[in-house]
């Protein structure tokens, strides 16, 4: 289990620092939470963002080659043909690299459809935007990419924002933020946090045998935590975690944790399957920021982002349902859930007939590579 907690309290500067990162991750592929806009290099007709990409046609049949097959390397007297490279990429890659070029489609499908198209002005005007949250001019975040990503220029805009663009017009950029989310907002990233040590178990039986022991001897939290949690990165450092804030996503963790005063010990927290944690509270954060309005305007640009987001990954998974895809190389068949007319993308209602069949998870992890 990945390590469930926030982001430690720190100064403002180092929160708007992370919260910068988090505007990265949506920036380059609006739907990381999905992770289904990675798209890679390949690509057989010229992108939507304007460049053409069309690698020609290579067929492999045996130890045949097309005759519009060129020599890529020759060892000795034996050359190396494009096809037998095609071959072998196609073996290493093939099922990733397809179902990448498989969701373009789909998204390419769907802007014809509804009649959406995305200009390359609004491609390099995204992408300055996007340098601009890191003051940086295009050329430097270019160069960013190109060496922490390995993904050139026309990759990046073709692969990843032409399809953000895109699946954002298709669902709508219509916000509704309330003014209790903002306040949330405000207390779970400049709020004070509880400061814990936490032993982690995967069983119930034992966390209650553990728990029995820790209130006998809470002095010897920190012993317990190394002997008996499950947790490797806070195990040994003695079951210290990161302070917790109010309204993370582990609502159960920050529940118990906001409950306990200094010194005291909580009882057994389920924070996820099979996952039962101890804390032990020692003490608050003070918070650096005391106002909203110091901050508001960058609490809404997250939020309307997030509330993007959200919208994007519906629209997506909907796409997918309702397009039939005929996969040769693994072998599979999914979507074909037919599509009305009314298809109302923003909201995730359509006129559908039957059920969506079933869709392999896509491998992704949501940022560029």
């Amino acid at each position: 289990m990945g390590d469930p907690f926030p982001n430690p309290h720190a100064t403002k500067a180092k929160t708007n620092s992370k919260r910068k990162i988090i505007f990265f991750a949506a920036g380059t592929g609006l739907v990381l939470l999905a992770g289904v806009l990675l798209f890679q290099t390949f690509n057989a007709k010229t992108g939507a963002a304007g460049e053409d990409k069309s690698a020609g046609t290579v067929r492999i049949s045996g130890n045949q080659t097309s005759a519009r097959s060129q020599p890529v390397a020759k060892v000795g007297s034996v050359v190396i043909s494009e096809d037998e490279l095609a071959r072998e990429c196609i073996a290493l890659y093939g099922p990733e690299v397809l179902e990448n070029v498989i969701n373009r489609a789909i998204i390419e499908q769907a802007c014809q459809k509804a009649g959406v198209n995305v200009e390359q002005a609004e491609v390099h005007a995204e992408v300055e935007k996007i340098a601009k949250r890191f003051n940086l001019d295009t050329k430097t975040w270019y160069e960013m990419l190109q060496a922490e990503r390995k993904m050139n220029p026309n990759q990046y805009r073709r692969n990843v924002i032409w399809p953000m663009l895109a699946l954002r017009k298709l669902a709508g950029q219509r916000t509704n933020l309330t003014q209790e989310q903002v306040q949330k907002a405000f207390v779970r990233d400049y709020g004070p946090r509880v400061k814990a040590r936490m032993i982690m178990m995967d069983n119930l039986s034992r966390a209650q045998k553990v728990w029995d022991d820790v209130k006998k001897n809470p002095a010897d939290f920190e012993r317990f935590a190394r002997d008996y949690s499950i947790e490797p990165n806070s195990r040994a450092l003695g079951g210290a975690i990161q302070p917790i804030p109010q309204y993370s996503e582990n609502e159960s963790l920050w529940k118990a944790a906001f409950k306990l005063k200094e010194g005291e010990v909580s009882g057994i927290v389920q924070i996820g399957l099979s996952r039962y944690a101890i804390l032990l509270c020692e003490g608050r954060t003070e918070p650096i920021v005391s106002s909203l309005e110091e901050v508001k305007n960058q609490l809404v640009d997250q939020l309307t982002e997030e509330q993007t987001q959200e919208a994007v990954a519906r629209v997506f998974a909907k796409l997918k349902e309702q397009t039939r895809v005929d996969n040769y190389i693994t072998g599979t068949t999914t979507g074909g859930v037919s599509q009305t007319s009314g298809t109302n993308f923003s909201n995730g209602q359509s006129g559908q007939s039957g059920g969506p069949s079933p869709s392999p998870t896509l491998g992704l992890n949501g940022s560029p590579r």
